[in-house]
Parts: structure tokens; sequence; C-alpha cells
């Protein structure tokens, strides 16, 4: 049997599907396998959108027509299912999430639900002949959770996490962002001045009833906000039984215990909601780096348009300075962009037509104009959202195995609480009243906080003790994990080394000083605002050499630049800028003779600058991104910690990474790496080895810091996102706290198990 095989792009198809496991895929797959000729389908994924590959038999159908009714489908699907993403506030907890999923996917018509605590967005598909928007924002309201509705395209046409309003409009912005954690100070105050009154009977036992009553209600608000609607449709979790506990200390006169109960489980609930605030920060920050409209070329002339509203094929023009709005395909001009955002990379990339593109990197110096090859939802930087948003979503091992056993832990403690109360009186072996304290006794001992005692003073004094030297942990699970991996992996540009480009070599032609050669060079570049331009006046700044004046610069794209200084021309760039250049009879030296130069450092990984002053060759100048000062020590520390294996994950090309690997003794290097292969590269090595770390400093880096079992960004060099991304945050910009870091963890953990 003859078969051939059709290929078409699912975001074409079904441009609201995200993900390839999508259900309405696989309906898609069957409908179109009902075609006539139509042997199997299966969706393929390879580094690209995912595509629906269809084969078929030439003989019974043609490809035109399993085209068409590939299209046909996908336009039926379009119109009769809806995928939308509801932004929505009021889920405070973890937990809760996975019962706002049921309850939405109980719905009639329902296909499928998902709900991401960390971004604050419910993900939806359902059937529009049964089910329409306003039926699922009222299940969500009887959820507790209420839908956001966003602003028109054309005032805010970026996606936004919204960050829910607490309180009054007249509070402060930082008290209405930090309920929560007001209401817990309260009731620490509370609970100090009652507990404290008590044990020096400097209060009368009524007054000091109310200031317990108070910490019941400023720690306990929180806490029966989650638990009374949950108990009410049949949920027990954590906070219904921290509930019950309190309320029976209360019931057998133990104010002190149930005020310290929920006093300790409200703190837990608060440090929750900091985390979710960190975590919708995270990707606010990646949704700032893209730019709100677009250029598009429209019967012959430009015009501004929302960058939602852009569609394939069609052609931007980016002028310079600007972010690039979309992924794509240079079609005319020439110009250097910056792309370290995204790639990691450490200089400005070259790009003239036929380039690829991406959204969110920044034009240095011409114009350009792009084919759009991605829509905006599935452009790269989106995507990089996409990945750092279901990343943190993920619970790890131990919350899956606490989900489960607190589904069956706590109806087992009230029901044996129920017995314990119920069955002695009943069979005559002590009175009601006894029995009933006895039940009460057992529901506060078997509260969880009876077990969480044992470590909140050891993960505080942990966390503070790394604050005092620069080292931000954001939690108590990442002071615990810090020290148990084995495996860490390490970006390049800005966390191993410096970020900033560096003169490392002058090499000047007999009868030119090195000081000539970079005060000639320095003259033309402090013209320009190019980093390795800013590097060689930085390096001649130092030297604190007198430049010339130089009269004008022209830009030779791709080569390098163009000037005169002392009425002679100046050339500095590339060699291939200098190809088929007449040098004169005055030249010192014939171009041939630098090749070797330049090929000996470039083979160092090395960026290399020729530079000519009218006639004569003057030499080389040859920069790099230096590792940071002590960085092989600081990696060498971790390895005599335990640390058995570094790995080094970069965008940057494999000979820069290479040379920079052998300085700073890192062994296993997986350069010119995109954000997805990043990630993809951290999954594999937690596939090998388990839990690892990452650290890094840039938007690329941002999805891996998330997925990896501990993120650690750099502080002072880092960008937003990656700050917001990490678990552990090195303010200080110094790597060298990483050890620190790593051995308070240790010392953390052998305490917290000696308290259990």
């Amino acid at each position: 049997m003859n078969e051939e095989t059709l290929k078409l792009d699912i975001p074409l198809l079904l441009p609201d599907v995200e993900d390839a496991r999508d259900q309405c895929i696989r309906r898609l797959q069957q409908n179109v396998q009902h075609h006539k000729g139509v042997l199997h389908s299966h969706v393929t994924a390879n580094g690209g959108p995912p595509q629906l590959c269809i084969h078929f038999d030439p003989e019974r159908t043609s490809f035109s027509a399993v085209r068409r009714a590939a299209q046909r489908a996908g336009a039926d699907f379009r119109e009769r299912y809806r995928h939308e993403r509801i932004p929505f506030a009021g889920l405070e907890v973890a937990d809760a999430a996975k019962g706002v999923e049921e309850e939405l996917e109980a719905l009639p018509g329902m296909l499928h639900a998902r709900v991401n605590y960390a971004a604050g967005l419910a993900f939806v598909a359902y059937d529009t002949e049964q089910l329409g928007r306003e039926t699922i924002e009222r299940r969500l309201l009887s959820a507790g959770v209420r839908a956001v509705t966003p602003a028109p395209v054309e005032e805010a046409p970026e996606p936004r996490v919204v960050q829910e309003q607490r309180g009054p409009a007249f509070m402060p912005r930082w008290m209405r962002d930090s309920r929560t954690l007001v209401l817990i100070g309260l009731g620490a105050v509370f609970f100090l001045a009652g507990w404290l009154g008590s044990i020096t009977e400097t209060l009368p036992a009524n007054v000091a009833l109310v200031f317990f009553l108070l910490t019941y209600l400023a720690a306990g608000l929180d806490v029966a906000r989650h638990a009374i609607p949950g108990l009410l449709k049949g949920r027990f979790d954590t906070d219904v039984l921290m509930l019950a506990a309190a309320l029976g200390a209360a019931l057998i006169g133990e104010w002190t215990e149930g005020a310290f109960l929920l006093l300790l489980f409200g703190l837990g609930h608060a440090g929750e909601h900091y985390v979710l605030d960190r975590a919708r920060n995270a990707v606010n920050a990646l949704g700032e780096l893209m730019p709100s409209a677009a250029r598009v070329r429209r019967g012959g002339e430009f015009q501004e348009i929302p960058v939602e509203k852009v569609r394939l094929g069609d052609v931007v023009l980016v002028r310079p300075g600007d972010r690039l709005p979309v992924d794509g395909e240079v079609v005319r001009g020439e110009s250097a962009v910056d792309q370290s955002a995204i790639t990691g990379e450490s200089v400005p990339v070259d790009k003239a037509a036929g380039d690829e593109v991406f959204a969110g990197t920044i034009n240095r110096e011409n114009a350009l104009e792009i084919r759009t090859t991605r829509l905006s939802g599935d452009n790269t930087l989106n995507r990089v959202m996409i990945l750092v948003a279901e990343a943190q979503e993920q619970t790890s091992h131990t919350q899956q195995v606490t989900q489960r056993f607190t589904a069956i832990f706590v109806p087992a403690v009230l029901g044996l609480t129920l017995l314990v109360m119920v069955v002695p009186p009943l069979l005559g072996w002590m009175p009601f009243r006894e029995s009933f304290y006895r039940a009460m006794l057992l529901l506060v001992a078997a509260s969880p906080c009876a077990l969480a005692v044992g470590t909140p003073a050891a993960v505080l004094a942990g966390i503070a003790q790394a604050a005092r030297r620069g080292v931000l942990i954001k939690g108590g699970a990442h002071l615990e994990n810090l020290g148990a991996l084995r495996v860490m992996a390490f970006d390049k540009t800005g966390t191993l080394t410096t970020g900033h480009f560096t003169v490392t070599d002058v090499v000047p032609l007999d009868g030119t000083g090195a000081e000539g050669l970079l005060r000639v060079a320095a003259a033309v570049e402090q013209q320009s605002n190019h980093p390795l331009a800013l590097a060689v006046v930085r390096a001649a700044r130092e030297k604190e050499l007198a430049l010339p004046a130089a009269a004008g610069l022209q830009n030779v794209p791709g080569s390098g630049v163009r000037s005169e200084v002392e009425g002679r021309e100046v050339l500095v760039g590339s060699l291939k800028l200098f190809a088929g250049r007449d040098a004169g009879n005055g030249s010192r030296a014939p171009l041939e003779t630098l090749a070797e130069t330049v090929a000996s450092l470039e083979g160092e990984g090395k960026t290399t600058m020729v530079v000519r002053h009218g006639d004569d060759y003057l030499g080389v100048l040859a920069l790099a991104d230096t590792p940071r000062p002590g960085v092989r020590d600081t990696l060498q520390k971790l390895l005599e910690l335990g640390v058995q294996k570094l790995v080094m994950l970069t965008g940057d090309n494999e000979a820069v990474a290479r040379e920079v690997a052998r300085e700073v003794g890192v062994i296993d290097v997986r350069a010119g790496l995109l954000p997805e292969e990043k990630l993809e590269a951290i999954r594999a090595l937690q596939r090998e080895h388990g839990a690892i770390a990452m650290a890094g400093d840039g938007v690329n880096d941002a999805p891996a810091l998330a997925t990896a079992a501990v993120g650690i960004a750099m502080g002072g060099a880092g960008t937003a996102v990656a700050l917001e991304s990490a678990d552990v945050a090195l303010m200080g910009d110094d790597l060298g706290q990483l050890p620190f870091a790593v051995g308070l963890s240790r010392a953390s953990r052998r305490i917290i198990r000696q308290n259990i």
C-alpha cells in the first residue's frame, strides 16, 4: 500500500490550543481519521510548534482533500469548542487549587480545566453548545474564587496576572498587599500580651482571655475563610483539622494552646500568600519585556497596532533601540540585535536578511523589517512565560505525599475524636465530660502543628543567618533542599562570568606601541554604545590615555566601523572588514600575517578587532567576558562540600563556552542552548541524577530556575524575572556565598532532624 504524509501546524488549525496534550487535539485526530483514505494520524513536536501528521493512501484520496478535511475539522472545533485563560483572584492556598479544578470539571460541557495557583490563571476548554463563560465564572465564585475581567486590548494588550487588592482602598498599599501578615502580627502581639499577663499574673484572667480571643480572631480568620467553605462541600483538609483543634482547646479551657496553634498555622498561611505574590511577579516581570504594539506594513505604509493583532506573514518595522514585538525572519536591513535576555549570548548578534529573530530582544543599530513567523501567543518570550508558570505550578514529591496523607489523616483524626467522645460514655467506661476532655486532647495532639513545631525555629534561624550574609532563601523547603543536592548547573554569562566584556589582549605590530593601538581604537569606539566599543574605551581610560578627536562614525554592518583620526581613515573590525582592500605601500604588515594572531586568539574563545590607521595596520585587540574573580575556588569548595557534578548551560557558542569552562574548572559543558533547550537539559539531568540546583541571572534562565529543585539567582546582575523565579538569591551578586549557603543548609537539616 502506498502511503503519503501531510504535516499541519496545530496552532494554524487550533490557534487557541497551546499544549500538545490538549484533549481537543485528540478529538481533531479522531475526526480527521474518519475521512476517506486516511490511515492514521499522530502529533509531533520537534522543538517548534506541535504538528498534526496525517498518513493517507494517495490512491483513495488526494493531498489537497486531506488538507481541506483537516482545515474544516479545525474550523468546526474553533466554532464549537473554546479555550480560554481566565485570570482570577481569591485563591490564597495552593491546596485549594485541586478543589477548584474538580468544581470546574464537574460542569456539563467542560472538556478539561486546570488551575494555576502560582500564576492566578484558570485554563479551561469547553463545548459552547453546553456551557458558557458566565456559568464558569459563577462556578468559580461558588468555589471562593472570582474571575477578573481583563482590560480591552487597545488599553492593555499584554496579558497580565492580576494582583488581588486586599483590604479597603484607604489602606496603604503595602498594608493591603500584606493583610495576612498584618493580622498575624497583631495576633502575635495579642498572644504575647495574654500569655505574659497570665504567667506573671499581672493581668486578671478575664482580661487575658480577651487577648486570647483577639488572637483567635486575628490568626484564625484566614484559616476559617478556607476551612468552613471546604467543610460545607465535604472537603477535609489541614485547615479543617487546625480549626477543629483550636475550637476543641477552647472548649476544654486551654485558650493558650488553642491560640498558639492558630498563630503557628496562620503564620504558615501568611508565608504561602507571600510565595504566591512572588510567583505572580515572576510572570509579570517576563511580560514587561514584550512590547504592546507593533508597526506593521498594511497597504504600503506602516501602521501601529496591538501586537495581538499581528498575523502570520505580516512585515513588522523595528527601529533602532526598540524591542522586537514578534518572532520572525529578517527580510530587509542589517543590524546587531541584543538577544542576551532570550539566548544568553554575551554579545549582540549581527542579523541580516534570512536570519531568525526573537520577540523581546533589542535592535541596537539600524532599522529592520521582519516577517512574522509566530503569533504573539506562540513566540519565544511567551513560551518562556508559560514554562515559568507551569514549572511554578508543579508540586514536589513531598507535597504530593502530604496531600494524599492529609486526605486520609484528617477524616481519620476527626472520626477517632468522635469515637473517643461518644463510645466510652455509651459503654459506661467514663462520664461524658471526661471522654469529651480526652477527645479534645486527642484532637489538639494530632494537629499537624504538633509535628511542625520541631522545624520552624531551625528554619527561621537558618534563613535569618543567610540574610545577614546577603543570601535570600525564599522558604524552609529550599533551605532544606539546597544541602541535599549532588548536582549543580550554572549559566555562563553573568553567573560564572562577569557579564561584561574586557580587553584581555593588546597585540601591536612592529613599530606600533600597545598604547598607540589602544589610543586610536578608543578614539573611534567612544562614539559607539556597542558593548565591545564600551570595553575598549574603558580599557583606554583605565590607562589614562589622552584620546584624539575622531571625525564621525560609520557602521559597516556585520564587519566593524569606519572613522577618521588625525586626517587619516581608521577601520576597526573583524578580518572580513579588510577583505579585498588595498593596504598601500606604507603598510607595515600584510593582512595575511594578522590572520594567525586572530585565529590563535579566537581559538581561546575571544572576540578580536583588527585596527588600521590610514595605510598602516596597528594590530589586534582581543576581548572576552572573563570569569568572575575567585569563581574557580568557589566551585572547588562546592565539590569539597559533597557536590559531585558541575554543569555549564549556556546559549553562547561552543568555543567560548569551552574556554570559560576550562578556566573555571567545569567539565560538563552544554552550549548553544535556547530557553526550551536549557529547560530540557535540566529535566534530563534530573532524570539522571535526581533533584539538582540551577544558578543563573537572565530571562533565558527563568524556566530552568523554576524547574530545578533549587533555583539560584545572581542578585546584583540578575534580571527581575530570574530573581522572582529563583528559590535562592545571592543579593550581593557574589557567587562565593554559594558554598556558605550549602553549608548552612546542611547544618539546618541536621538540627531539624534532631528536633523531630
